[in-house]
């Protein structure tokens, strides 16, 4: 039995030793903040549900996905859940994005993140050569428009800008046409500048404002990112301690065990804790970037570079937010905000390619 598990069973080591640390300090300040006996024991179990499917991904053949319907499968699936969260769905702080199945809670706009990345490596791996032909571009834009427009009136527009960067980054990493992506932003901004003139109530205009500058109202729409930069700061060079989080403890933090566990880290652990933490997501980086590096394969390529432009654009703009640098969407960190169903599909995500990156060395 030692030697199949040893010879024949892949175990998923490296991304294991960057990640599990980071789902370690993640449980750290949730239960340093009084919440031992709530999330706590839950994120444990998603944690462990989470580490054990990473295993069963890194040990499954990715070439299904490139050579069945797998992934068009997924990207059906995905689509049927958000639009059951019209129907069905849980409001969640003014969103509908939430599926309730028994004792489970998830949103579907996770899953999608995974499947517009599948649906996207295997559509632009058979076409790298003829990628230039604005047809594809077109084709792809239509793969990636019913998605973000569900998910947009649910309304969730931190998701819809993942799902958008994700499509945009793949068509760039592709070898789409300079040209078409100039047209795409002259697009994108004649739609703004007439949605702003013609369409935007003012009342839209305000939130639209709030949204750009997060401490343009620090008694009101502000607040949370007002408090989140009060935290980081309190932090200092070497933090509070552990359970010391003034911010978090007396509960001007909110949401300090999701959207904002980066500011209730940082108060705790300072600017040397916080360091570390980066560095943690840097090793992750170097890892996912050097198997694309040597990558021969162009759809695992793909599907890599996928992941980490989902994987830190998700770490930028929660960071961000959490410094009072970017707009409050409620994206969560990746593998360290309280949560089960990105959790458990970014290990998964990650699981395949590490299974990418080592049948290709």
């Amino acid at each position: 039995m030692w030697k199949i598990l040893t010879k024949h069973v892949r175990w998923p080591i490296v991304p294991m030793l960057i990640v599990s640390p980071i789902m370690i300090l993640g449980l750290i300040t949730m239960s340093s903040i009084g919440d031992a006996h709530t999330v706590f024991y839950k994120q444990l179990i998603w944690i462990v549900i989470s580490l054990f499917a990473m295993f069963v991904s890194v040990n499954i053949n990715y070439a299904i996905m490139s050579r069945s319907l797998a992934s068009v499968i997924i990207y059906t699936l995905s689509c049927v859940l958000l639009l059951m969260l019209f129907v069905i769905g849980k409001v969640t702080n003014g969103a509908q994005s939430w599926l309730h199945i028994g004792m489970i809670s998830f949103q579907p706009a996770d899953l999608m993140k995974l499947a517009l990345i599948m649906l996207l490596a295997k559509y632009f791996s058979k076409r790298h050569v003829e990628i230039a032909n604005i047809k594809h571009l077109a084709i792809s834009g239509l793969y990636l428009g019913l998605p973000f427009l569900f998910v947009l009136l649910q309304p969730d527009l931190g998701s819809a800008i993942i799902l958008l960067v994700i499509w945009f980054g793949m068509i760039l990493i592709s070898g789409a046409a300079r040209i078409h992506i100039i047209y795409l932003f002259f697009i994108a901004l004649v739609t703004v500048a007439l949605s702003w003139v013609f369409l935007f109530k003012p009342y839209q205009k305000d939130r639209i404002i709030n949204f750009i500058h997060p401490l343009h109202d620090v008694r009101g729409s502000g607040y949370n990112a007002y408090q989140s930069t009060i935290a980081v700061g309190n932090g200092g060079l070497y933090g509070q301690g552990i359970g010391y989080g003034s911010q978090s403890r007396l509960n001007y933090l909110p949401e300090h065990e999701t959207d904002f566990i980066f500011a209730a880290f940082a108060e705790e652990w300072g600017y040397v804790g916080a360091t570390c933490l980066l560095v943690l997501y840097l090793a992750l980086l170097f890892y996912l970037t050097f198997g694309v590096y040597n990558m021969q394969d162009n759809y695992a390529s793909l599907f890599i570079s996928g992941y980490i432009i989902w994987l830190y654009t998700h770490i930028i703009i929660n960071i961000g937010m959490n410094l009072g640098v970017s707009p409050v969407t409620g994206i969560p960190l990746p593998f360290m905000s309280y949560g089960g169903s990105h959790l458990l599909l970014e290990s998964i995500a990650l699981g395949i390619c590490a299974s990418m990156i080592y049948n290709n060395r």
